[in-house]
């Protein structure tokens, strides 16, 4: 059998890559050696950035509107809320979902996967890969069906989606550089009551165990996410939620009315050394594990998925040279590892030990974290980098020129409107070309010329706010980001950037 992308691992980073692909007239085949999808989740937050892409892919809707919207996150001390933090009068200038949005990974699995199948796409269940070679051409694979038979597949590509212990990333001999917690994490859905079940995120800081209230949307439904460090740690397999409850009844006066689901696990903080080997990518936690700290693992994992997304789909395509492939790694890696440090630094300090550790979580933070968040410039700050729409490629082949504030790489800024906002557009996956003000005469007839996108927003003064420049020439890349920002407006210089990159720009066929 043949495809184009063979897509190893059904968890949320392969299916929106399958996803993205199959919408972009991309064949795929997605294998996963489960039985069937997640019944329990680790992963709960969807945040700012991936609802903005998920617009194009017409998911954000059904996740607002079938999760659940964290408006504020909470720090206790001493069994008393000490500081809060609301997510709405932050955001609300920034997206359009100034949130924290709460919609589980096995929900989140079974949407994917639903639009996959509405789309002629289903999930090989009970199909392992067993071994591949990368042929410079193509890429052939050995998978075992549910039956046992051994089966070849003929590739273009395969992304190894396939986890942190990735058959994929082992095959390619990348390595997994890092290190892992000493501390066990613990989760627990529970139906519960108290001061701390009230739809908002809730972090004890009183001890060097980590300790977390995350509301699941329901009436009196919440996650505890937590740590043991003591000699439980040293048996994490016999741990029983008995063992670890009175703190969360002491301390965030969390009343447990019943436990749905208790699980224990280790977690690792790793980045492989490289994202791309030939024809094989890697995504996900196959290529980036880090601490559950912001809730960033499935939303990056889908972030490199939408990345890879256009690339390939432009190079299989004919419009795109094999060298845009390796761009891929180039703006996802030094995410990742950034990510990964970020991570760990704010895990390090939520769970250090010794009487300097406990003064400064206990006294100090909750005295400094109110006046330091009461700045704009600060909570802007917190907002944009656990949202993650701060992250951008600024620097990198891809990116070229300045206009205003927003340079090339960067996220298109988003500026509401009256009934819709400037990322309406955004929601096809093409290149297209944004002028905030006047479009030259020049620009115009080159892209009718051409049956490209342009659109035209008359200026505003909200668009001189979000740091756009009137009349400028904003290309965007399909996956939304900025490519090419050019304060003179003309279309000599996307010429120019097409040219030097081989890219051509046509847009792809819509379904």
């Amino acid at each position: 059998m043949h495809t184009d992308v063979l897509i190893i691992g059904a968890g949320p980073t392969g299916l929106v890559l399958a996803l993205w692909l199959t919408k972009l007239g991309v064949k795929v085949r997605v294998v996963d050696q489960t039985a069937e999808p997640g019944t329990t989740s680790r992963a709960l937050a969807v945040h700012a950035r991936t609802l903005e892409l998920y617009r194009q892919l017409d998911l954000a809707d059904f996740v607002v509107e079938h999760g659940h919207k964290v408006p504020a996150v909470n720090l206790w001390v001493k069994g008393e809320p000490a500081a809060r933090l609301p997510f709405a009068t932050v955001g609300e200038d920034l997206t359009a979902y100034p949130f924290l949005q709460i919609f589980p990974q096995d929900q989140h699995e079974r949407l994917l996967i639903e639009r996959l199948e509405k789309l002629g796409v289903t999930v090989e269940r009970q199909t392992e890969l067993i071994r591949f070679t990368n042929e410079g051409d193509r890429v052939t694979a050995s998978l075992r069906r549910p039956d046992g038979h051994e089966e070849n597949c003929e590739a273009a590509y395969i992304a190894g989606c396939d986890g942190a212990r990735s058959l994929v990333r082992e095959s390619l001999g990348t390595g997994f550089p890092g290190g892992t917690y000493r501390q066990v994490f613990y989760v627990a859905d529970v139906e519960a009551a108290g001061a701390s079940i009230d739809g908002e995120l809730h972090v004890d800081l009183d001890e060097a165990d980590f300790l977390a209230v995350f509301p699941l949307a329901g009436e009196g439904r919440a996650r505890l996410i937590g740590t043991v460090r003591d000699e439980r740690a040293d048996h994490a397999d016999t741990l029983r939620f008995e063992n670890v409850s009175s703190r969360a009844i002491d301390h965030l006066k969390v009343e447990v009315k019943k436990v749905n689901w208790f699980s224990t696990y280790h977690v690792h903080h790793r980045v492989t050394e490289h994202f791309r080997n030939g024809r094989v990518f890697l995504l996900g936690d196959a290529a980036h594990i880090h601490s559950p700290a912001g809730g960033q693992g499935m939303n990056t994992g889908i972030g490199d998925a939408v990345n890879l997304a256009w690339k390939l789909a432009a190079v299989l395509g004919g419009r795109a040279p094999d060298s845009l492939l390796d761009s891929y790694e180039t703006e996802r890696i030094g995410f990742a590892k950034r990510l990964v440090a970020t991570t760990d630094r704010v895990f390090s300090f939520a769970t250090a030990e010794g009487r300097i550790a406990e003064i400064i979580r206990t006294r100090i933070v909750p005295v400094i974290f109110p006046r330091v968040v009461s700045l704009e410039p600060v909570r802007d700050y917190i907002f944009r980098t656990v949202s993650q729409i701060t992250l951008n490629y600024r620097g990198m082949p891809l990116s070229v020129g300045f206009a205003g504030h927003v340079h090339g790489g960067d996220r298109l800024p988003w500026v509401p409107g009256e009934g819709t906002d400037n990322f309406a557009p955004l929601s096809a996956m093409i290149w297209q070309i944004h002028v905030y003000g006047a479009a030259r005469p020049e620009l115009v007839k080159w892209c009718a010329d051409r049956d490209f996108e342009l659109h035209v927003f008359p200026w505003r003064p909200q668009h001189e706010a979000a740091g756009l420049a009137r009349d400028a020439l904003y290309l965007l890349r399909p996956d939304t980001y900025v490519a090419l920002a050019d304060a003179s407006g003309a279309p000599d210089a996307v010429d120019r950037y097409c040219a030097e990159r081989g890219l051509r720009l046509a847009a792809p066929t819509r379904d």
